[in-house]
């Protein structure tokens, strides 16, 4: 089995304390206003967010962004304007700080340009989709998700939904939420019925339109307004809810308790298996000096490899 897979719960990581008893309170004490000193703290910090978009080009994954937040994140290519195809896998992130209500969230939005362009296999996973999501499955949370759900009819968009699950459950491939991280019984109930629907498809629109006298986020097409928040027209509101107004939180402790540390681990255990040569580093503390006549005993030196370049990490 594979020990990534045994990971546990981030809530489940802590050693288990020996068995507390109750005790009768004299009176008042004040721990309650630990909640408003945590919200204090966190409303001047604020919050950190990083997600990763990846399909190919032409999906709206730049209009998705700029949806699920209600914001211009991502500046897509103007119509009409032909950029070169990209040679190679190069990441490029924008950071933006969106604040809501007095509330901060300093967001991170990674694209992929050029991934998976020069293939060609509609409506199922691509053999490179499924290396893919089985090595990143490994490392940060997975959310796939169906886009331009409009061009599917309804009994195409559930067969597609279906073959994506059955791809997943015959590779191997752990989306989020995952089994082993429900905590309770609410959290499976809940978490249950999300994968069920997994992947969501979703449709991205960042123009607002008037339907029967109502201001709409939607798309226009000469059949009417697809309204990206009906859950009649698309599942853009479950996959909005999910990452950020029910499982945002859930989304960054498993991402450090689970994901980094296994990262790290991981890491750690390369480290200590590569030979020792002139890339090396003692990073142990000099000995002390040893006294007039006598010699010195060798100790024990922690070694490291300086890593004068991570660029070639495959992560």
């Amino acid at each position: 089995m594979d020990p990534l897979r045994q990971s546990p719960s981030p809530s489940s990581s802590r050693a288990s304390s020996p068995r507390t008893l109750s005790c009768e309170r004299l009176g008042y004490v004040g721990i309650e206003a630990v909640l408003d000193q945590l919200k204090i703290k966190a409303m001047k910090m604020g919050f950190e967010f990083n997600i990763m978009v990846v399909g190919q080009s032409g999906l709206g994954k730049s209009t998705m962004v700029n949806t699920l937040f209600k914001s211009k994140i991502w500046k897509s290519t103007m119509p009409g304007l032909r950029v070169p195809m990209p040679q190679t896998l190069q990441l490029h992130s924008v950071t933006h700080v969106i604040e809501e209500n007095g509330v901060k969230l300093k967001l991170t939005v990674t694209d992929t340009p050029g991934f998976g362009d020069q293939i060609n296999n509609d409506k199922c996973l691509r053999p490179l989709d499924l290396e893919f999501l089985q090595r990143l499955c490994r490392a940060v949370n997975v959310v796939p998700v169906i886009a331009r759900a409009d061009s599917l009819t309804i009994e195409e968009r559930e067969a597609f939904r279906h073959r994506i699950q059955d791809d997943l459950k015959t590779h191997s491939i752990e989306v989020y939420p995952q089994k082993s991280f429900d905590e309770d019984v609410n959290d499976k109930i809940l978490n249950s019925k999300i994968r069920e629907r997994i992947p969501f498809a979703v449709v991205g629109a960042d123009r607002e339109h008037m339907v029967n006298g109502r201001c709409v986020l939607g798309r226009k097409t000469k059949w009417g307004i697809i309204e990206v928040e009906n859950m009649a027209h698309c599942e853009f509101p479950l996959l909005r809810d999910l990452l950020i107004r029910s499982h945002l939180q859930d989304l960054k402790d498993i991402t450090h308790n689970v994901h980094y540390e296994n990262y790290r681990i991981i890491r750690l255990k390369e480290s200590h298996a590569l030979p020792q040569g002139p890339g090396w580093v003692n990073l142990a503390p000099a000995p002390p000096p040893a006294p007039t006549g006598t010699r010195a005993s060798p100790g024990p030196a922690k070694m490291c490899r300086w890593a004068e370049d991570n660029s070639d990490e495959d992560f």
